[in-house]
């Protein structure tokens, strides 16, 4: 469901109100000091209101009818987001995966949860999720709901045994049982981790790149002409808008590109969720946004470069009996990759830079 953000005002502000938010900007995240409310499980609800960047459609916001977005759960979930006592050793936190100077990946080929383990695929990145659906590579998690729980028991990451023994360590944090009081008006549970964490992850933003200042805003120098050409071939030639299109440079479904069917080690993708033989070895189309900053590439993140993500397509992926149709070869001379290249760089942008861990952390 997708639901418009409605414009408006706070109402005038009461002292619990006061106690709250402080001097907060509408939509500024909300500091953890301003949980310090009178009644400690009095709730208190502030819709989050959202500033998009430019190159970003408000018409594209896709939050759940019961989850609603609002400060409280917007700074919970920042907590929760980085807090690494969420594991099961206090050594894994979510933004262990998803750091903002790798475009909230964490820039190696597969993740690393406790332990040192390692995971089967790349970590996804965490950006523009607000506009997002079904989430995870394979797309086994149908809301950001979903997503933000199921890393926690999984044995390779999180390493919880169940999601019960997670809520009875959290319980024992006497600071969260306050800020989810106030946020939900009860007790700690999963679901509304959940709902904090997603709400939070919606709040991390890229657009006003210089691509969005050059093709929305009209800046004419905003990127270089090697990289005006590449978007030429973007739309058209190199045939990337066929599964990276509209303003998120995605198309939220799933394709086979062949990655793995050369070197015999193929991952199944979202055939394990849907059973549909069609999507043997089909993946998510990821968002190029801040793609400069999150090599290396592809689900099982074999690709070190851009360049080498372009050769590859180029050459029309790797031929198998499951590969989808939009994947053909393309013929880009050199010059012409070079310049493909360099447009994608030109999609990093802001949106995303308030992102920190708290200063604090319940106690």
């Amino acid at each position: 469901m997708k639901l418009a953000i409605p414009n408006t005002e706070l109402p005038p502000a009461t002292p619990l109100r006061k106690a709250v938010l402080g001097g907060l900007a509408v939509c500024a995240v909300a500091l953890l000091s301003s949980w310090a409310a009178p009644d400690a499980n009095a709730v208190v609800s502030h819709e989050y209101k959202f500033k998009l960047p430019l190159g970003l459609d408000e018409s594209g916001i896709s939050i759940p009818a019961d989850n609603p977005i609002t400060t409280q759960k917007v700074e919970l979930g920042r907590a929760l987001f980085f807090d690494k006592r969420l594991s099961n050793d206090n050594t894994i936190a979510c933004a262990n995966c998803h750091l903002p100077q790798f475009g909230f990946t964490d820039g190696q080929p597969v993740a690393t949860g406790i332990k040192g383990q390692k995971g089967g695929r790349s970590a996804p990145a965490s950006i523009n999720r607000v506009f997002s659906s079904v989430q995870f590579w394979d797309g086994r998690a149908a809301t950001l709901e979903d997503q933000s729980i199921g890393p926690f028991t999984n044995p390779i990451e999180h390493g919880f045994a169940n999601y019960e023994v997670m809520i009875t360590k959290m319980k024992k944090i006497q600071g969260y049982k306050t800020m989810f009081l106030q946020t939900f008006g009860e007790d700690i549970t999963i679901q509304n981790v959940g709902k904090a964490i997603a709400s939070f992850q919606r709040t991390i933003l890229s657009g006003n790149s210089p691509a969005d200042r050059f093709d929305v805003g009209g800046e004419t120098e905003a990127i270089s002409g090697p990289a005006q050409r590449g978007l030429l071939l973007f739309r058209d030639k190199a045939r990337c808008t066929k599964c990276h299109s509209g303003f998120n440079f995605t198309d939220e479904k799933f394709h086979n590109l062949g990655i793995g069917w050369d070197d015999n080690k193929v991952d199944l993708g979202r055939y394990m969720v849907t059973k549909n033989t069609e999507e043997i070895g089909a993946f998510k189309t990821p968002t190029l946004r801040e793609i400069s900053r999150s090599a290396p590439y592809m689900h099982d993140g074999r690709f070190k470069t851009l360049d080498d993500v372009v050769n590859f397509y180029n050459q029309g992926g790797v031929k198998n009996p499951h590969q989808d149709p939009l994947i053909l070869p393309l013929e880009l001379t050199k010059e012409e990759k070079q310049d493909l290249v360099q447009f994608l760089r030109t999609l990093t942008g802001e949106g995303w830079k308030h992102i920190a861990p708290p200063a604090t952390f319940p106690q």
